[in-house]
């Protein structure tokens, strides 16, 4: 559905108390921020708390929040450092989707097959490939945090770099380093698919 009220209008009546601004901006944004968080920790539930807490965060610091950037670059930017945080303060592992009760849905999956079309410039050898999505998940799962956000807000919710730096609070020239060491990673990791469909491995 076609936004009507720019995001930067909503945010100005949620600052001045208006629940409904409240409740339009997390419409538009509560799905797009949990998939990012969840990509982030691998577990539903605590996606789910992790976000949450990212929009009350959001929405008690509204009056902060300058019109000047995306209102999405805003929420993301705090969602991403309560994640971090997190990650860092638990030391979460990484765990593989294979398997897992909290695997993606085919909708997600789809999501990130762009992600192999644009680094591993293989897309034909794998479009019918159903459980694609999941062994590319399961590689990002293993990126490092920064490499792995870097790479999601890239190829997966379609930031620029630039804005990629002001959600992260990086330089442009780091973004550019996590992505570009992200996708040898991630060349290295889903090197035996080329090698199962004649492609080349390098």
């Amino acid at each position: 559905m076609e936004q009507t009220v720019p995001d930067s209008t909503l945010a100005k009546q949620a600052a001045e108390g208006r629940q409904k601004a409240f409740r339009e901006l997390l419409n538009r944004y509560e799905k797009p921020v949990f998939s990012l968080v969840y990509r982030m920790v691998r577990d539903r539930a605590l996606a789910e708390d992790l976000a949450q807490e990212a929009f009350i965060r959001a929405f008690n610091a509204i009056g902060s929040y300058n019109p000047s950037y995306k209102f999405s670059s805003w929420i993301f930017k705090i969602a991403h450092n309560l994640t971090i945080d997190h990650l860092r303060r638990k030391r979460l592992n990484t765990i593989s989707i294979h398997g897992s009760p909290h695997a993606l849905t085919e909708e997600e999956q789809a999501r990130t097959r762009p992600i192999l079309e644009s680094d591993l410039e293989r897309p034909d050898a794998y479009v019918e490939n159903m459980e694609l999505g999941s062994q590319i998940e399961a590689a990002i799962g293993q990126l490092r945090p920064q490499y792995r956000t870097a790479t999601l807000l890239r190829h997966v919710e379609g930031y620029s770099y630039q804005e990629i730096a002001e959600i992260m609070d990086v330089p442009l020239g780091t973004v550019k380093t996590y992505i570009h060491r992200a996708r040898l990673e991630l060349k290295e990791a889903l090197g035996h698919l080329l090698d199962e469909t004649g492609g080349e491995a390098d």
